[in-house]
């Protein structure tokens, strides 16, 4: 029996500081308009997961770096738009809230399912859903009438939050504290420059 520490990690690309700002604008005019229970992702905190493991043990962050770091030296920096509200699973079950990336989306999924498919390599199961290119804004707790929501994803879902540069993906580790999850960067992985 092991007594090696677990880390709850992720794979993520971090949008920049003045994105989550907007995201934060976007987020706030939502909160007017909701008339139901959101659980609001902290702007600070928004970030484009490409892997979500659970609890892994520090030999399993070895082996996310090497996959991590074989994958990106080969990827030049994307460019993505942060624009256009969606709802997952449907507007029908709403339980996610989240605003969507344009741009070098083609790259991503690429990159993602290389990703995947080393990950899977190294003994990590993969994902059963289909990879969507998205930030969460809030989780719905109690969704009440879907046709208010439904009205609202319609007046605001073309909202856009600018456009930005992703440079690379990090690894990151999420504690969970009663105000929220607490997020830091275990690793950084640039893409390639030039």
């Amino acid at each position: 029996m092991s007594n090696e520490k677990s880390i709850r990690a992720f794979l993520a690309v971090e949008p920049p500081a003045e994105i989550r700002k907007e995201i934060g604008n976007i987020q706030n005019n939502l909160k007017r308009l909701c008339p139901f229970d959101i659980r609001w992702v902290k702007p600070d905190g928004i970030h484009l997961t490409l892997k979500f493991f659970g609890n892994v043990s520090e030999a399993d962050i070895v082996a996310i770096s090497g996959v991590a770091e074989r994958n990106t030296q080969t990827v030049a920096p994307l460019h993505f738009e942060v624009k256009k509200l969606g709802l997952f699973p449907s507007q029908k079950r709403p339980r996610v809230l989240w605003i969507g990336l344009g741009g070098d989306t083609s790259s991503l999924f690429a990159l993602q399912g290389r990703m995947e498919r080393g990950l899977e390599e190294c003994g990590f199961p993969k994902e059963d859903r289909p990879f969507r290119a998205h930030l969460t804004l809030g989780r719905i707790k109690a969704p009440g009438e879907t046709g208010a929501l439904a009205k609202i994803m319609e007046d605001s879902g073309d909202c856009t939050a600018g456009s930005f540069i992703a440079d690379g993906l990090g690894i990151f580790k999420s504690d969970l504290m009663p105000r929220g999850a607490v997020y830091t960067k275990l690793a950084w992985f640039p893409f390639k420059m030039g």
